[in-house]
Formats: C-alpha cells, sequence, structure tokens
C-alpha cells in the first residue's frame, strides 16, 4: 500500500469510528498484532523443540553414511591401485620375457649367418 490510500483508510476510520474511540482501536490493533507474534513465536520453538531429536537422527545417519561412502571409496582406490600395480609388473615381466626372447633368436641367427658366411667364404676359396 503507498501513502494515499493508507491515507484514505486512516480518513474512513475516523468518519465510522470517531476520534475519540480511534486510539483503543488502535490499542487493541497493537494487543492483537503482538499476540500474535507471541504465538508464532511460540509455535515456532515448539516446531523446533519436537524436531531437535529427529535432526539429531538425521545428522547422525548422515555423517554415518558419509563414513561409509568414504570408507568404501578408499577401499576401492586401495584395490584399484594394487590391481594396476600387479597388471603393470606382469607386463613389464612379460615384456622382459619377450624381449629375452628376442635378443637370443636374433643372436642366434646372427650367428648361423655367420657360420653360414664363413662356410660359404670357405668353401669358396677352396
Amino acid at each position: 500500500m503507498s501513502g494515499p490510500e493508507i491515507f484514505v483508510i486512516i480518513v474512513v476510520v475516523l468518519l465510522l469510528f470517531g476520534a475519540d474511540k480511534l486510539p483503543g482501536i488502535a490499542k487493541g490493533f497493537a494487543k492483537g498484532m503482538r499476540d500474535f507474534r507471541k504465538a508464532t513465536d511460540d509455535i515456532k520453538r515448539e516446531f523446533e523443540t519436537s524436531t531437535e531429536e529427529i535432526r539429531k537422527d538425521f545428522n547422525e545417519v548422515t555423517q554415518s553414511i558419509k563414513h561409509d561412502v568414504t570408507e568404501l571409496s578408499d577401499d576401492i582406490q586401495k584395490s584399484a591401485n594394487e590391481v594396476t600395480d600387479n597388471m603393470q609388473k606382469d607386463i613389464n615381466e612379460v615384456s622382459d620375457t619377450i624381449q629375452k626372447d628376442v635378443n637370443e633368436v636374433s643372436d642366434s641367427i646372427k650367428k648361423d649367418v655367420n657360420e653360414t658366411t664363413n662356410n660359404y667364404n670357405y668353401d669358396y676359396t677352396d
């Protein structure tokens, strides 16, 4: 409501009730507002008191779930790291074995080529 609307309401109230009853009406209105605010505060306080235990239980459950989820996440991460480490170890072992076998085959081929070349040269010179 704006200023002119309030002014019109005051004028109407003055005309209906008169100036002598206006302080009593204002006093009654103020008392009603005070009682309403007190009742509202009481309802809020009662609601807070009655839901305090529920909120406490809810917070405990929430903390418990957070703890369990964190613990589970840590276990999963640890297991994943172990699997990754084991796989890397296995890959390195297989790679080393393959490299060793390749080197042995390469050395054997080189030896055979050298022997064949030496035998060919020997046969050719005779």
